[in-house]
């Protein structure tokens, strides 16, 4: 398989443009539990930025759901390592669902062989199915040491998921809980800061935008 090859299996990947390299969405309108929790006042998901702007541009959409459709192909896995091997070689750092969310245990296992086969990147994966990342550890199955799945908190001020590893929170009008996310005090950007991948950091703590 070819680099080409895998761009048409797979939809390709996107650049979101704070990180410091690529990722790869699938539309938050096929969301599970986002897309409940995007109906409650001050959920993590009642301010979706993927519900709006560039993601609903009929071209984005479209390409939403190729990406969505080719998950269950038998050579995912393959066009996903030739494209993450390829455009990781400068940074290797690679964000996970820069838009949507896990679509099943099967989802997490696929990208779990991923990560595994791409060694010399680090995975960061956000998400709100922490049903999914249980039923995976009850398997008796375990993550590499360079994929970070984070938990997200389901409220803004919430306290962060219990018994599931590494977890996110959104802050407003409390503190942050562990570390504080800097990318709003410097343009909006990552920058040098990689907390996010980092599995030694329990919590990272973002600012409600």
């Amino acid at each position: 398989m070819n680099l080409k090859q895998a761009k048409e299996i797979v939809g390709g990947l996107s650049k979101p443009s704070k990180m410091p390299g690529y990722g790869y969405g699938l539309s938050a309108f096929d969301c599970d539990t986002g897309s409940k929790l995007r109906l409650i006042k001050n959920s993590t998901c009642s301010m979706c930025y993927a519900l709006k702007g560039r993601y609903v541009f009929p071209g984005v959409k479209a390409a939403h759901k190729r990406r969505l459709e080719s998950i269950d192909r038998d050579d995912w896995v393959q066009a996903m390592v030739i494209l993450i091997k390829n455009y990781g070689r400068k940074v290797p750092y690679f964000r996970w669902h820069d838009s949507g969310d896990l679509q099943s245990l099967d989802h997490l296992k696929k990208i779990v062989a991923v990560a595994m086969l791409t060694p010399k990147v680090r995975h960061w994966l956000p998400t709100r199915e922490p049903g999914i990342l249980k039923s995976f550890f009850n398997e008796g199955l375990s993550l590499p040491g360079n994929l970070a799945v984070r938990v997200s908190a389901t409220m803004i001020d919430g306290k962060p998921h219990a018994n599931v590893g590494l977890t996110s929170t959104v802050h407003k009008e409390q503190a942050p809980i562990g570390y504080s996310c800097p990318a709003s005090k410097q343009g909006n950007e990552c920058k040098t800061c990689r907390a996010c991948w980092n599995i030694n950091i329990k919590n990272v703590s973002y600012g409600a935008h």
